[in-house]
């Protein structure tokens, strides 16, 4: 199956069409809420619509994936994959590292039961959420640097709470996440809103370099997603939001749900159908790219 080569997109897409259909990977600094910082990416960029990747409080930092404009269609394919955090908890007593770590272990590792916080926006009924890992990487004193990847929709300062009510005490003083669904700290397009303002004042200038390398083409979604070929002679009806025919693909098989591209161009996503003669019916379908736009 052929890659979807995400570096020629972004080397050949218009600006206009990079800003209309990508993401920005952002460091979400303590203090402004994930709302205020999706708000100055829309601002700064000039754009109609912006959507974050899962809500940060306003003193957690970290990774804030943004999506931009018609991107946003796409937000439910990625906001529903692990996250990773490392954070501060600091104990109200002192405890042996052995025995917190046994205690996180047995109850607070694997399948949990939490219930959102009472300012959480939503409803106030017990979850089951998976903690996949809860790490101690060091001690000093009463803090405890951790480092936990969890299911979506954890809460974490709960999380940290609901230990500190096992072991006479706790709560999180620091938090950042440092990975969300694909998304991470590590990636070389992973900026401040500093130095995002600064590439959008380059970019104003005349000068697009900087902001290219930041926009994440939302093509990105063929990590997360398997992709399928369309036939040349499918295009057109398949750009209008018609049923997929197996005779409109060059694959034999699809799975459940698949992106389907034309060449470097997304097509749309597409969920397998059970009715007769009917391979799969489009989820979402993008606009087709214009020559020069």
């Amino acid at each position: 199956m052929k890659n979807v080569d995400l570096d020629r997109i972004r080397r050949e897409k218009s600006m206009k069409e990079l800003l209309d259909f990508s993401i920005v990977n952002i460091d979400k600094p303590a203090g402004p809420s994930s709302f205020q910082t999706d708000e100055f990416v829309k601002k700064w960029l000039g754009l109609s619509k912006t959507s974050h990747f899962g809500t940060l409080d306003p003193k957690v930092t970290g990774v804030l994936p943004i999506a931009l404009n018609m991107a946003c269609k796409l937000l439910g394919y990625f906001i529903g994959h692990d996250k990773i955090y490392v954070g501060i908890l600091h104990t109200h007593k002192e405890i042996k590292l052995k025995i917190l770590q046994k205690i996180i272990d047995e109850e607070f590792t694997g399948k949990i039961k939490q219930l959102p916080p009472r300012r959480s926006k939503v409803k106030r009924q017990e979850r089951e959420r998976e903690v996949k890992k809860f790490e101690i990487l060091e001690k000093q004193g009463k803090d405890i640097l951790f480092l936990t990847e969890v299911q979506a929709g954890t809460y974490i300062r709960k999380l940290a709470n609901d230990i500190g009510l096992k072991i006479g005490g706790a709560h999180m003083t620091e938090l950042r996440r440092t990975k969300a669904s694909i998304f991470s700290e590590d990636d070389e397009n992973f900026v401040s809103l500093y130095e995002l303002k600064t590439a959008v004042e380059e970019y104003e200038k005349g000068n697009e370099e900087k902001l290219r390398k930041i926009l994440i083409p939302a093509e990105i979604i063929s990590e997360i997603l398997p992709v399928v070929h369309a036939k040349k002679e499918a295009v057109k009806s398949l750009y209008i939001g018609k049923p997929i025919f197996k005779k409109d693909i060059e694959e034999e098989e699809v799975p459940e749900k698949f992106l389907v591209f034309y060449g470097d161009n997304l097509i749309e996503v597409a969920r397998k159908s059970e009715e007769p003669g009917i391979l799969a019916r489009p989820e979402f379908v993008m606009q087709p790219r214009k020559e020069g736009g």
